[in-house]
């Protein structure tokens, strides 16, 4: 038994045609929406992306050298040369040192510097808050220990609620 085509001259041109039709009909799409689409295509791409926030640095009113009369005065340089600051005050002489002595597996090294430099306070460490979380305890201060006056029942009395799980708060139980 032979395989029989039913692909005869007709049918062959009904296709042809067919696939002509088509590949115009996507060309005349592309061309009308193209553009519009790779626009939404880029936006979202960049939606996509980090943020980047420019960095703040912090505003130190410049001083000017006193000029003498009898000197010329020069041009000024066609682009401000602005040192390149970094966020960090120096780091103390003897903290650095601490970073050559040993090792961080016998906790000294680099574990006994980082351990040393978070002891010190933000404001001791950097010139300005890098972040907006670095401006709630900005400059607040040492923390004080308060003092509980009472007696451990009156605090536990206090803390709990007394009349079930889902009564209404009361005013006194509300952080302001």
């Amino acid at each position: 038994m032979s395989r029989q085509l039913n692909m005869d001259t007709l049918r062959q041109n009904f296709w042809k045609e067919e696939y002509l039709r088509e590949m115009k009909l996507r060309c005349e799409w592309h061309h009308k929406y193209g553009a519009l689409v790779k626009a939404k295509q880029k936006a979202k791409a960049a939606a996509r992306l980090p943020l980047r926030l420019p960095t703040l640095l912090p505003t130190a009113p410049v001083s000017t050298p006193p000029t003498s009369k009898a000197a010329p005065s020069k041009a000024p340089s066609p682009g401000p040369e602005t040192p390149l600051q970094s966020e960090m005050y120096p780091v103390p002489p003897d903290t650095k040192a601490l970073l050559y002595e040993g090792i961080s597996h016998d906790f000294q090294g680099r574990y006994q510097y980082l351990n040393t430099r978070k002891l010190d306070l933000p404001e001791t460490r950097y010139l300005f808050p890098i972040t907006t979380n670095f401006t709630y305890g900005w400059q607040l201060g040492p923390p004080t220990k308060q003092e509980l006056v009472s007696c451990k029942m009156c605090r536990i009395e206090s803390f709990f609620r007394k009349n079930g799980a889902f009564a209404l708060l009361d005013p006194r139980d509300l952080a302001i």
